[in-house]
């Protein structure tokens, strides 16, 4: 054993040992310690030369008490953090919710999962939480109160969801409508604000709106129809959420899910022929034995009989209604209609037919000739943007080239640049703070599922998109994580949860 000084810089460190025994690698680590110079960074001068890590003590020549020289450039020391760790239950419950990632769970108050499902894939449109934030707390004088209490309840239901990690929890007690009305003008007012009471009040209000969500079966609440629940609620959003303001859009709730249809009726034994709008909240999927996807049962849904009364013949006559998309809205909803009247058994049947649908769904061939030619532009723009994610040069095409291609079904996933396109188009208060146009390109942002063979019975589940992409399942008051490739999984053919609405986000370009 020997001791030396070793000097580095200014400093020098006397009485350093070295073990004669060790190669040199072991005397650098030494030095480390002291120093803070990785091996690998010193220079050690010795006789010959620099001293290398297995080198060989007895031909160096070192001698008790010599002094060294080493150089080299010490590692940055590392500060301790200003803070220390902090736990995610130790964080206020809002930004326990950012951390997570996704909002909370609803209980179920018996029967009511066809509520619950209804209420997240709704909750994830952020447009529509935006305008329901606006809503004011005392009613307009050309609203129902029923319709002002259930818009309300909504409102503080989602407010709840977006600031709790825990389940939103219910009364433990049942409350009657009568006994609901004074504190829920206390509600109204702001003067009671609990996640305690948010989802039994919008529960009790909808049974209030719409008694047919109060059925009593034996004592107990009925399950109900989930399309139902998501029709109505919509229905009464769109009466509430109007804007008295010229500068905003006057009716929300249309502007967001609204699907404009203009129809030709005509009636093959008459020759009689008419055209008529409407606007209604979702497409039919309609199921038979030869609707294997989604396109498909569109493209039957937009077809339809009618018997009504002929005033050239002087009696009924069958007429056959067909319908394309005029106008398109930024959230497409889609119903799977599985449900029918069985005669034999005097109940509603489910079909348990498997039908395929996709994450991106492209709407352009149900659209009418004038909207067609809008899109045209906008889904050229979303093709050279795709073209140069893929390294590809935008070509400018001819006009016989772009009739082929606008007709596209297959779409690659959104880049992130249409995505936040897309985002841009809301403003405050659901309306746009800037005019966009839409390409007829659609991403798939939730799935409402029912498991079971009857409408009457069974389990409904919401699995819901979130903003960082992920996919959550919403069983009740249990959020479960699951992957994207899971999600069209759901497309029926046996006692799985299979999709019975389908929503999908528009892609968008702000002109």
């Amino acid at each position: 054993m020997l001791t030396v000084s070793v000097k580095w810089l200014k400093e020098v460190f006397p009485k350093v040992e070295i073990d004669t025994s060790q190669p040199p690698y072991v005397f650098k680590c030494q030095l480390y310690d002291l120093t803070g110079v990785p091996p690998e960074r010193q220079k050690i001068m010795v006789k010959g030369g620099l001293l290398k890590d297995d080198a060989d003590w007895a031909t160096l020549g070192v001698k008790e008490g010599q002094k060294m020289m080493m150089m080299g450039t010490a590692d940055e020391i590392v500060k301790a953090p200003e803070k220390g760790p902090v736990f995610m239950e130790d964080l206020p419950e809002e930004e326990q919710v950012v951390a997570l990632g996704h909002t909370a769970g609803l209980f179920n108050l018996g029967n009511t999962c066809y509520m619950n499902s209804t209420v997240q894939c709704l909750h994830s449109v952020p447009e529509l939480k935006s305008a329901l934030s606006n809503y004011p707390s005392q009613k307009s004088s050309d609203l129902d109160q029923t319709s002002h209490m259930l818009t309300a309840a909504t409102r503080e239901l989602f407010n709840e969801l977006d600031k709790s990690v825990k389940p939103v929890a219910p009364m433990q007690f049942w409350m009657v409508c009568a006994q609901l009305l004074p504190y829920l003008q206390h509600f109204l007012m702001g003067k009671w604000n609990t996640t305690f009471y948010s989802s039994h009040l919008l529960l009790q209000v909808l049974r209030k709106k719409y008694p047919q969500f109060g059925q009593l079966h034996n004592g107990v609440y009925m399950q109900q129809d989930a399309e139902e629940c998501w029709t109505q609620l919509l229905y009464t959003l769109s009466q509430s959420l109007r804007s008295p303001s010229p500068s905003q859009n006057p009716d929300t709730t249309k502007e967001l899910f609204g699907i404009e249809l203009v129809s030709r009726v005509h009636c093959q034994e008459s020759g009689e022929e008419s055209s008529e709008t409407e606007s209604v909240y979702s497409l039919k999927c309609h199921i038979s034995q030869e609707v294997n996807h989604l396109h498909e049962g569109l493209k039957h849904g937009l077809k339809s009989e009618l018997e009504k009364a002929s005033p050239s013949l002087g009696r009924s006559a069958i007429y056959l209604k067909e319908s394309c998309i005029n106008a398109l809205p930024r959230y497409l909803t889609v119903q799977f209609v599985r449900f029918f009247w069985k005669r034999e058994s005097n109940q509603k049947a489910k079909i348990l037919r498997k039908v395929d649908y996709p994450l991106q769904l492209d709407v352009y061939d149900f659209c009418s000739d004038d909207l067609r030619k809008k899109l045209e532009a906008p889904r050229q723009i979303l093709r050279d943007e795709e073209g140069k994610k893929a390294g590809l040069k935008a070509k400018v095409k001819s006009s016989s080239s772009k009739d082929n291609d606008a007709k596209m079904t297959d779409v690659e996933g959104p880049s992130n640049e249409s995505v936040k396109s897309s985002n841009s188009t809301s403003g405050e208060g659901g309306s746009s703070g800037k005019e966009s146009q839409l390409t007829g390109i659609y991403d798939l942002v939730a799935v409402l599922t029912h498991k079971g063979r009857s409408a009457d019975s069974g389990h409904y589940v919401a699995w819901v998109k979130q903003e960082s992409g992920k996919w959550i399942e919403y069983d009740d008051d249990n959020p479960i994580p699951q992957r994207e490739e899971d999600i069209t999984k759901l497309s029926g053919g046996g006692d799985w949860h299979m999709a019975y609405i389908c929503m999908y986000k528009a892609r968008a370009f702000p002109v």
